[in-house]
């Protein structure tokens, strides 16, 4: 797989956020099929930063009703925290 196939988004929210500003942490959904090894060379080949540590998660889909007695389900996705050393920083996620 390539690089950008392992990184499919950038993760934004409110705790994301605090992980970047306070640990040096960046949250991505990445591909369900990369493992750590994968995903700490995709993060250092598109960002050129130097990969500390990557925690993985796989985040089940959650039943979602729109507007009918039918129940839908959202997709299964796999979340990547990567820590990145010390000094060093993600422009624009």
């Amino acid at each position: 797989m390539t690089p950008h196939q392992i990184i499919v988004r950038p993760v934004v929210s409110e705790k994301t956020v605090h992980l970047q500003n306070k640990l040096n942490q960046y949250t991505f959904a990445v591909n369900p099929l990369a493992n750590k090894v994968q995903i700490a060379a995709a993060v250092e080949a598109l960002f050129k930063v130097k990969v500390v540590k990557v925690n993985t998660m796989n985040c089940r889909g959650k039943k979602r009703r729109l507007r009918t007695r039918a129940a839908g389900q959202e997709s299964r996705w796999k979340k990547a925290i990567v820590t990145v050393a010390e000094g060093q920083r993600i422009e624009g996620v």
